[in-house]
């Protein structure tokens, strides 16, 4: 499902590649939150992160997440 920008109307297949996207509810599968963000970050998932983005700034535990991975120091 491809997701859309509210603000500059990109579209992509994954919504945490957007600045504003627009999703259906998500819940965090590190804390269990229900319904976060796309930008939510808690502490387990920070733990976890290992790899951030040069391009947009976005961070995964798998650099194969990413389209332009650089390890976090």
């Amino acid at each position: 499902m491809a997701h859309t920008c509210k603000n500059c109307g990109a579209v992509a297949d994954d919504p945490g590649h957007l600045c504003n996207p627009t999703v259906e509810a998500i819940s965090c599968s590190y804390c269990g939150n229900g319904d976060v963000a796309v930008t939510h970050v808690c502490k387990g998932k920070l733990e976890a992160m290992k790899y951030s983005c040069r391009t947009c700034g976005r961070i995964a535990a798998d650099s194969g997440e990413l389209c332009s991975p650089e390890a976090i120091a």
